[in-house]
């Protein structure tokens, strides 16, 4: 950690678009979209529908966007939307959202119908960065004339079905990364100070503050206890500066933020937060938890339904 400060833009001062463009020029491929993600969805076209929901491009690149969806889908049943990469650099968002489609998406089939969207922001998973070639946060995004092209190809794929969603679990990362670079480029581009906060050691939950579901979150923090270690609070009693309401389980306002967990009237929502930095973690383990914790958010989900009617 450094108290310099952040290379590009003036202390004080919000970027223009000279300090977008020099930012962007920092930016470069470490990792390939095609190779990693798009490869293990063609494996899972013998068994499900791959529709193309839409495109990014950003010159030189192009990037197609892939939906997984149950086959056999029947209108009656609820339906199960799990989103990744919404922030491209959270790696086990993406590849567990791909596990669980590979390995447990199939012990569901006839009881929802499943729609998974792995990789929101591939530009950013290539360059492995939380933002968009434009320093726009997807996650900040999701709302009506979105400016974040990832953030709108995700709400028109999912408008037809936003009241008819029963759980949406999007799988997210908090990394060392958040406080090293990516916070400190935020404060930068918002001519803000930087205030330097603590990085939880282990999985979080983030409900939503406007309509908790506590014993659906504690459901999913049992699940992934089994597989990697829950977050403590810090000695504020809060992880990354909100109160812990439940052990591993804060909350946001999701939809007036504008994150992706709140594009539907799903009565059953969360954000997973995975430590991939921990010494206590593998990249497995992140992997694993991700998946665990979409599988216990649908079985809560399914064995609770009219506490979910009562929600929608």
């Amino acid at each position: 950690m450094t108290d310099a400060p952040y290379p590009i833009g003036t202390p004080g001062r919000p970027w223009g678009a000279g300090e977008v463009a020099a930012w962007r020029s920092r930016q470069t491929v470490q990792r390939s979209y095609k190779t990693d993600v798009l490869s293990v969805i063609e494996t899972l076209r013998s068994r499900f529908d791959v529709s193309e929901y839409g495109r990014l491009d950003y010159a030189p690149d192009s990037y197609p966007l892939f939906a997984i969806k149950s086959r056999g889908w029947r209108d009656e049943l609820p339906c199960v939307l799990v989103t990744g990469g919404v922030h491209g650099y959270e790696t086990s968002g993406v590849h567990g959202a791909l596990q669980f489609v590979d390995r447990h998406a199939a012990d569901y089939a006839g009881r929802v119908n499943l729609i998974v969207a792995p990789c929101v922001s591939p530009w950013g998973y290539e360059r492995i960065h939380r933002w968009n070639p434009d320093a726009l946060d997807p996650n900040r995004s999701f709302r009506d004339d979105s400016p974040a092209p990832e953030s709108a190809a995700l709400m028109r794929l999912v408008a037809p079905l936003r009241d008819r969603v029963l759980v949406h679990i999007d799988l997210h990362e908090t990394t060392d990364t958040d406080e090293s670079e990516f916070r400190p480029a935020l404060a930068a581009r918002d001519g803000k100070a930087y205030e330097p906060g603590e990085i939880p050691d282990g999985f979080y939950l983030v409900d939503d503050s406007e309509h908790p579901q506590p014993a659906f979150q504690r459901a999913i923090i049992a699940a992934v206890a089994k597989v990697t270690h829950i977050a403590p609070a810090d000695a504020k009693g809060e992880i990354i500066g909100s109160p812990m309401v439940a052990p591993g389980v804060i909350e946001y306002a999701l939809k007036p933020l504008g994150l992706c967990a709140g594009i539907t009237g799903a009565p059953y929502k969360t954000t997973t937060e995975v430590y991939p930095d921990s010494p206590r973690a593998t990249p497995e383990q992140c992997n694993a938890a991700q998946a665990a914790a979409v599988c216990a958010a649908i079985d809560f989900a399914l064995a609770h339904p009219a506490v979910a009617s009562a929600g929608r």
